[in-house]
């Protein structure tokens, strides 16, 4: 008996710092999302579906929602396609290759705070590198980060700049564990690269696509600190993000049941659209190299 409880044993203090950090406070979340509070009053008195009926009725709800799908339809492409890019070139195990996959690395281990800031400075207007070199060059200035039609691609390109190198090491690895028998009866077949890579690079490799898409998606509707850091949403709600108006619900305006009715929904939307994506690609995903 004792020899098999052992490994329960082991892992039961992981299981206490995730029951208590994890998931009793998404119960707690699920429980205040049905009721009324704000940080202060001590009754929280219930409101059933009201939360939520408040929530879909709102305008700025729709166009977070909006703003967030349309950066992860815009990011997770693009982060997958030039991660997959760039890892194929370096994918051979030389100095080089090995000191700029460090290089590339670098931004998904420094701080996001940072990152958002130095990135605040290069696209500023009157005083940002990019503006200084434009009027180096005659143009006029752009207001990258107050235009309506800029601002997102602002953030879509400082976010993909960051977590690139994280996508590109774990494509490396995929890539690095294909046999090399395949591409020795590709080239007897008379194979060109392009073809190589649609008909055994690219299917060999989706496992660590499937991978990577999910958890790129998942970052793409959490992303939160580069916008509160660099836009805080603006200019007119184009850098809205759904984690953005959660916080702006639950922590400055203090109205904690609609900030976890919020937390509830972006909760469901994505184990929903991860059961979409399994169904959907997952089938597709062949796990044998």
């Amino acid at each position: 008996m004792l020899r098999k409880l052992t490994p329960y044993l082991f892992v039961l203090p992981l299981l206490g710092f995730m029951a208590v950090f994890t998931y009793i406070p998404i119960l707690q979340s699920v429980n205040l999302s049905f009721r009324e509070w704000d940080f202060m009053s001590p009754t929280k008195p219930w409101v059933g579906l009201d939360n939520y009926r408040l929530l879909l009725s709102t305008r700025d709800f729709w166009n977070s929602l909006k703003v967030t799908a349309v950066f992860a339809l815009i990011s997770v492409p693009l982060r997958l396609a030039l991660a997959l890019a760039v890892a194929s070139f370096l994918i051979r195990e030389t100095a080089v290759s090995r000191i700029t996959r460090g290089a590339i690395f670098l931004p998904t281990v420094t701080s996001t705070v940072s990152i958002a800031v130095v990135f605040s400075w290069v696209f500023s207007t009157d005083y940002g590198a990019i503006n200084g070199f434009l009027k180096m060059l005659g143009f006029d200035k752009v207001s990258w980060m107050q235009d309506p039609e800029l601002a997102l691609y602002v953030i879509i390109f400082v976010n993909t700049w960051k977590q690139l190198g994280y996508d590109v090491i774990i494509y490396t690895a995929g890539l690095q564990a294909i046999s090399m028998e395949y591409y020795d009866a590709a080239a007897v077949d008379g194979g060109g690269r392009f073809h190589v890579f649609r008909r055994v690079t690219f299917p060999l490799v989706m496992p660590t696509t499937y991978f990577l898409l999910v958890i790129s998606v998942i970052d793409a509707f959490q992303v939160f600190t580069i916008v509160d850091v660099m836009t805080r949403g603006g200019p007119a709600g184009a850098t809205d993000m759904i984690v953005n108006m959660l916080y702006r619900v639950g922590f400055t305006l203090f109205d904690i049941g609609t900030g976890s009715a919020l937390a509830v929904l972006l909760f469901i939307f994505l184990i929903a659209l991860a059961l979409v994506k399994a169904r959907v690609i997952g089938r597709r995903v062949h796990y044998d190299s």
